[in-house]
């Protein structure tokens, strides 16, 4: 298969072969696929008029995969997926955010600590025992920036993660939450989301 350059690409890299997008999708850089190293059939799935900007960086381990929906927007994000992360329908997703869906190294420390000693003697560090729990964002989702999503997460349509916020558990849809943790602000309406892709 021939390699797959964007004619517009600062960065000299190209777009893996398992990762498939819809011909109105923008993807601004191969630079985001620097850390991109899934080994399934469909590491990555971009829909119809998604937008992946400069600085998001795809840190996909090999079992992991990559969902951004039609007309998501994540500009700058970061995001570590050794499972699967899903970016909803009209989603967006502002820079610096962190989107984890695992920590990487064990949470035990005498765990963590082997961990440690074992990375020392390798140039490439395993992951060790990684848990993965799936990231799951559902349409007309905004999450400002700064924000860091933990392993296992379900953010409910509609819903509003303020900047700098920690989330560590599930948002419920029409919501805002800020905070760290992340905590109820208020609900919204429905009817201001009248544009949700599951009213579209």
């Amino acid at each position: 298969m021939a390699e797959r350059h964007l004619s517009w690409d600062w960065h000299p890299g190209t777009i893996p072969e398992n990762v498939v997008w819809d011909e109105t999708a923008y993807i601004e850089t191969s630079y985001s696929f620097l850390r991109f190293r899934s080994e399934l059939a469909e590491g990555a799935l971009i829909g119809r008029g998604a937008s992946i900007y400069k600085s998001t960086m795809l840190d996909v381990g090999p079992a992991g995969k990559v969902t951004i929906a039609d007309y998501a927007l994540v500009h700058g994000a970061r995001v570590i997926c050794d499972a699967s992360v899903t970016i909803g329908a009209y989603a967006l997703i502002s820079w610096n955010v962190v989107l984890m869906d695992s920590y990487r190294v064990p949470i035990d420390p005498a765990a963590r600590r082997r961990f440690l000693e074992r990375a020392a003697l390798q140039s490439q560090p395993t992951t060790g025992e990684i848990v993965a729990r799936p990231i799951t964002i559902l349409p007309n989702v905004w999450i400002g920036f700064d924000a860091c999503v933990l392993p296992g997460v379900t953010i409910g349509e509609g819903a509003i993660v303020g900047a700098r916020s920690v989330v560590t558990e599930d948002v419920a849809p029409n919501t805002i939450v800020a905070g760290n943790p992340a905590r109820f602000i208020r609900q919204l309406d429905p009817d201001e989301n009248r544009g949700s892709a599951s009213a579209a």
